[in-house]
């Protein structure tokens, strides 16, 4: 497991925000990490955007499709995160498509990955069968590859969880990335069934959006990841946005620990 991450989670539940790279621009997104940071955030996942981002809902795509319009591109996102990891060593996952990575070229991507100190990578439409060809290139570079598991997952989750590093993302809501009004997954047993097959921490996301959902689910799970409702932020402030999402990450962490 990468050292960063691991201790991502030793420090009581985790929150784990999601930005789109480059929404509204680089700049803000790099002062974002940051602001996340100082806030209370315990690892970060940078969304690398991708035109035609399967796994999101319409508030992730439109700041993928905002950020592509705006000229972002994965070199860019490199630079952004070495200038990142001159005064900041907080864990830190890309989350993006495999095509994002097989056109970069999936050696040349992971290898600068890892060199410009990135710990992990989450590629949410590649199958646990087809995770090969990624993991192995993952393991040479001392990368995570995240391994995702769903409520639809249940008779896998055990050779998921055999397999996973980093920490396990447990999807909690059927569908697109998005906003929920309440979550009905049993968070707990899919946890439960991650535990017994190994000890690795376990992060929810999909759907939650306000503290108490966070407090909900830090009850069963390691950590809560949150994309959606900051993206929201992100787009309704733009580049005044940074206090906002400072305070909405201060709010959340707050409420996992009560």
């Amino acid at each position: 497991m990468n050292k960063r991450i691991e201790e991502a989670f030793q420090h009581g539940k985790a929150f784990i925000p999601f930005i789109t790279c480059g929404d509204p621009s680089l700049a803000v997104t790099e002062k974002l990490v940051f602001a996340m940071e100082e806030a209370g955030a315990d690892l970060i996942e940078l969304g690398i955007p991708f035109s035609d981002p399967t796994a999101e809902g319409p508030v992730i795509q439109e700041a993928s499709t905002r950020a592509l319009s705006g000229g972002v591109t994965t070199d860019r996102i490199f630079d952004m995160v070495r200038s990142i990891r001159k005064k900041s060593v907080i864990p830190m996952v890309f989350m993006t498509y495999a095509n994002v990575v097989f056109s970069y070229g999936t050696e040349r991507f992971l290898k600068t990955a890892a060199e410009i100190g990135m710990d992990g990578l989450i590629l949410p439409d590649v199958p646990f069968e087809e995770k090969e060809e990624f993991d192995t290139v993952c393991k040479e570079h001392g990368l995570d590859l995240i391994s995702l598991i769903a409520p639809t997952s249940r008779d896998r989750i055990s050779a998921i969880a055999k397999e996973a590093e980093g920490f396990v993302y447990c999807v909690s809501s059927l569908g697109v990335t998005g906003v929920r009004s309440r979550i009905t997954t049993d968070i707990g047993a899919m946890v439960k069934l991650v535990k017994e097959e190994k000890d690795i921490p376990c992060a929810v996301g999909f759907g939650i959006s306000t503290p108490e959902q966070a407090r909900d689910m830090a009850k069963y799970a390691d950590g809560v990841i949150v994309g959606s409702a900051i993206v929201k932020l992100c787009a309704a402030y733009k580049e005044d946005c940074v206090p906002h999402v400072s305070e909405y990450v201060r709010s959340m962490k707050r409420a996992m620990n009560e």
